[in-house]
């Protein structure tokens, strides 16, 4: 039976796609941003947020009907991470939205990523359970926030009154995603220590 026989699979799937979808639309709005393209800004926050909203579809599906498979477990994590991570990439080097996205928080980021994924397979290779605690899960929901914001922030016509409202609540998502990323990473670190010490008392 193909892995994309159940929704929830074909979901992460199309997920995946409309990451890239997304991608595209980022590069050919370049570095013009709103000033040349304002309805592609429009339609790349709308694509942001079907695809993130979708995260919590399949999951669902999958727990109801008891779909849950090796696939998902791997290409659902993997498909948040490229969305996330892909956007964030994007959004810290055109001009129109770098002011809300620091490269060294990019940067931070991507290093929680790779050592969290590092310390999962190792902990896993061992027989022992490390999947996201809470702090992982409310990273990703303020991850999905913050990105989206900065999206919002330049996808709209705000008027001048306004506009440095919006911003400010897009800076401060976006302080903090730095902050719940260092406090996540923190959280399984220290979890590797327990389980360090619990293997060579």
């Amino acid at each position: 039976m193909s892995v994309f026989s159940h929704w929830p699979n074909r979901i992460t799937a199309l997920r995946f796609l409309g990451a890239f979808f997304l991608f595209g639309l980022l590069t050919v709005i370049g570095e013009e941003g709103p000033a040349g393209k304002m309805t592609l800004i429009h339609v790349s926050f709308w694509v942001f947020v079907v695809v993130a909203a979708t995260d919590f579809l399949d999951g669902y599906l999958a727990r109801r009907d008891n779909l849950v498979s090796a696939f998902g477990r791997i290409a659902d994590p993997f498909v948040d991470k490229v969305l996330i991570l892909g956007t964030l990439i994007f959004l810290a080097v055109l001009p129109w939205s770098k002011p809300w996205v620091p490269a060294w928080a990019v940067v931070l980021i991507l290093a929680r990523e790779f050592l969290v994924t590092g310390i999962r397979g190792w902990v896993e290779s061992l027989g022992r359970d490390f999947g996201a605690d809470m702090l992982g899960k409310v990273k990703m929901v303020l991850q999905s926030f913050a990105v989206g914001s900065v999206l919002f922030v330049n996808a709209f016509p705000w008027p001048e009154a306004l506009f440095p409202y919006v911003s400010g609540l897009s800076h401060a998502l976006m302080w903090g995603t730095i902050v719940i990323t260092l406090l996540s990473g923190a959280s399984y670190v220290q979890k590797t220590r327990t389980l360090l010490k619990e293997l060579d008392p």
